[in-house]
């Protein structure tokens, strides 16, 4: 298992505090303007709000007022006002008389008035927003309202997936995990999901376990003196979170337990890789939207293509405050293989490649066949240099090669065009 955080790991930041999602807590909104409420809407639906709950009504100040007379007031209540000065003072003042003392209290405004902000903050105002507001700003304020600066850090998890079988997602994965644990210096745990088919055990020459499939079963067991136990340490940073690879086993489980195995993992390991299988269900769909990055590797090919869009339009939807996914095209140039030029891709997918890896059979398949990595079979090649590159912008550290040695590189493979 990952070993207690040493200054690599306190370096590097894992999930930033105000990303954390927010615990399991009841708010309710009381909106004047429908820009604001549609923000407010936008927040809601968002990964770090999923154990939350948000009621949203219109209404101001007053309104809440009236709604909280004489109940239990929520976790936190949100409200916007559009008086300013002594005014909206008066309506706070008012909305405290019904507010229980541990409720927290937003309050949206118009007016910019850092006097106004002091004297809210006197009387107990958790934060003053001026509005309208963005989701993402008030999604890291909630969250910032419930940060234990004294608890620990949660790793970030980075999901790697196929757009289409053989796409090489999974070696990838494997390479990026042990590049960002050995070399970048960061305590990491590399999860692999493909329950009946995963390879993680075999590319690092490790005897398959039972710790997914027995940490799913039961997930409320799941603690770190258990991790402990069931994690396999493969290098001085890097932990293996191994699938049982057995067929005559079959493996039905809630989404539910997926989530709470990956929030036990991240609890422990200041950086998470997840290799997904290629198969789309519920689970895999809810571990993809709740990642803090993901990555989807596809082939320059038209099935490839079809099921890299399908993916990047669920995830636009369901992620609108995030980042889009990163995409890493492999496989490129296989003698005699038909493809799609790597320009019209990315077109077709409104999202240019992260990296564009050449075909390389002798390279992987050595590295395989000797239970390597690629950087330690040849740490110099082209490959190695733009993965340690990949690995560096996911974790937003420096890869392994210095920037001028790997830009000219990244822009040979990914400036190929071909017909």
């Amino acid at each position: 298992m990952a070993k207690p955080m040493d200054r690599g790991d306190r370096e590097f930041s894992g999930t930033a505090p105000h990303e954390r999602p927010v615990p399991r807590i009841t708010m309710h909104a009381f909106c004047d303007s429908g820009e604001n409420q549609s923000a407010l809407q936008l927040a809601a639906e968002d990964r770090r709000l999923a154990k939350a709950t948000l009621k949203i009504e219109l209404g101001g100040i007053s309104e809440a007022v009236n709604h909280y007379t004489g109940q239990i007031t929520p976790n936190l209540l949100i409200v916007e006002t559009a008086l300013h000065g002594a005014e909206a003072l008066a309506e706070i003042d008012r909305l405290a008389e019904v507010c229980d003392p541990a409720t927290k209290v937003i309050v949206i405004g118009r007016a910019n008035d850092v006097e106004l902000y002091r004297e809210l903050m006197r009387r107990g105002v958790s934060e003053y927003l001026v509005g309208p507001v963005k989701p993402l700003h008030l999604i890291e304020t909630v969250s910032g309202l419930y940060l234990d600066p004294d608890g620990a850090p949660i790793g970030r998890v980075i999901s790697f997936i196929a757009a289409r079988g053989g796409a090489g997602a999974s070696t990838i994965s494997h390479n990026i995990a042990w590049y960002i644990a050995e070399q970048l210096g960061v305590s990491t745990v590399l999860v692999d999901l493909d329950l009946p088919f995963g390879t993680a055990s075999l590319n690092f020459d490790e005897d398959p376990g039972q710790g997914v499939a027995d940490a799913l079963a039961a997930p409320e067991r799941l603690d770190e003196v258990l991790l402990d136990r069931v994690l396999q340490k493969v290098g001085e940073r890097l932990s293996l979170f191994s699938a049982p690879a057995m067929l005559e086993r079959e493996y039905e489980t809630a989404p539910e337990a997926f989530t709470a195995v990956i929030d036990a993992v991240r609890a422990v390991s200041p950086c998470v890789v997840l290799d997904l299988p290629h198969v789309w269900s519920p689970w895999v769909r809810q571990l993809l939207l709740h990642s803090d990055d993901i990555v989807i590797v596809a082939t320059p090919d038209l099935p490839a293509l079809r099921n890299a869009r399908g993916m990047c339009e669920l995830l636009r939807q369901g992620r609108r405050n995030d980042s889009p996914p990163k995409l890493v095209l492999n496989q490129d140039g296989i003698p005699k293989r038909p493809q799609i030029p790597i320009k019209d891709f990315g077109q077709a997918l409104e999202l240019n490649p992260s990296l564009v890896l050449p075909f390389e059979p002798a390279l992987f398949g050595s590295a395989s066949n000797n239970g390597q990595m690629v950087f330690e079979s040849q740490p110099n090649a082209a490959v190695s240099l733009a993965l340690a590159q990949l690995a560096g912008a996911l974790t937003g550290r420096g890869g392994m090669a210095s920037t001028k040695a790997v830009n000219p590189l990244l822009s040979l493979l990914m400036g190929r065009k071909r017909a």
